[in-house]
């Protein structure tokens, strides 16, 4: 996500990347234990990131994006030197319909039975011949119950005109236009464009309420009270809820999106064998216990659940590991196509009505 997430902060990795820049030497890829990932920010627990740098004596650069779409141009231009990439479900689909990810070599994975068996063969990846699967998790609303007087459960509230100037959406095309769609009773996928322009017509009209847009996540726009109230990820909203005890996180009871993240390794990656090492040990129970529990996410990983590995309080989070029961009014944000267009013209003109 997604499962979505999230700006700035590279210090906290003490990496730096400037990929396309003397940080990525494709003439000497076989001198030096060099991986290269593009990832969003805060989804890689730093102490997972020193344990494989020494046990594998290499350097991690890491480079980072705000949604799917910044990854997706950056590899259709042209790989630039990226070993490892985070996409989200849809869009997994989109670059292996594109030839932009390399085949896995299974017997290279082995911790690859770590992992469930219902996030694996999904629907973007049939047989999981592309990408291994990550965290999991909910869009939804974050929202500080001081404002609200009191618990929210729809997306209604998004609208109310009570929150004007006071609301703040992801910056993020596909999962803003599916929750005015989910919103308005019409499928977060649908290929109608007169559907898709109801959704940017409402979000147009209630233009004064919005605040501020969110790269990435809109928990720092919570937590810092410019905003009460933003769609965001469930786990991003779960991070900053823990230190403030007036944030709440909701995912609306008319439905929202389902997404899952996944590892895969772009098409021409400089360091494919530290890239295929790298995919295993993220696959080990005890990796993915320290990654979930640092981005407040869900983990895909059965065995860290099982051997109690994970985090109890965590678990106990409706917000970071949602009930079963709420999972039947969720949906995955699918590749639409040559429908993509007009998603893209009704975001254009949303963000130009914005003015932000």
């Amino acid at each position: 996500m997604k499962k979505a997430l999230i700006l700035l902060l590279l210090f906290v990795f003490g990496l730096t990347l400037p990929i396309g820049c003397s940080s990525v030497d494709r003439n000497n890829k076989d001198k030096e234990q060099v991986l290269n990932i593009y990832n969003w920010t805060d989804y890689l627990a730093p102490d997972a990131i020193a344990q494989f740098e020494k046990q594998y004596s290499a350097k991690i650069n890491y480079d980072v994006f705000d949604n799917n779409e910044a990854l997706y141009s950056k590899l259709k231009a042209g790989n630039p030197g990226y070993d490892v990439v985070f996409p989200s479900d849809y869009m997994v689909a989109i670059l292996i319909a594109d030839g932009l990810l390399e085949k896995l070599n299974k017997d290279k994975l082995p911790n690859l039975a770590n992992i469930e068996k219902k996030f694996l063969d999904p629907p973007f990846d049939p047989g999981n011949q592309y990408s291994i699967p990550y965290h999991w998790g909910t869009m939804g609303i974050g929202y500080n119950i001081k404002a609200t007087g009191g618990e929210i459960d729809s997306w209604g509230a998004m609208f109310d005109p009570k929150y004007k100037g006071r609301v703040a959406w992801l910056d993020d095309m596909r999962p803003t236009l599916a929750a005015a769609l989910i919103y308005l009773g019409y499928d977060p996928n649908t290929t109608q464009p007169e559907e898709i322009v109801k959704a940017k017509d409402l979000l147009v009209k209630h233009k004064d309420m919005v605040v501020a847009f969110g790269p990435g996540t809109c928990r720092d726009l919570l937590n810092q009270g410019e905003a009460d109230l933003a769609s965001d990820w469930n786990g991003d909203t779960a991070k900053v809820a823990a230190e403030n005890p007036n944030l709440r996180y909701v995912a609306p009871k008319e439905g929202t999106i389902l997404w899952a993240d996944a590892l895969v390794i772009p098409k021409g990656a400089p360091h494919r064998e530290l890239a295929e090492k790298f995919l295993n040990f993220m696959l080990e129970p005890e990796t993915a216990a320290k990654n979930a529990d640092y981005a407040k996410f869900a983990t895909a990983n059965k065995i860290a659940l099982t051997k109690g590995l994970v985090d109890k309080n965590n678990l106990k989070n409706p917000a970071i590991y949602p009930p079963l029961d709420s999972l039947k009014n969720l949906q995955y944000i699918k590749d639409v196509g040559e429908a993509t267009k007009f998603y893209d013209q009704a975001w254009t003109e949303f963000k130009a009505a914005i003015g932000k």
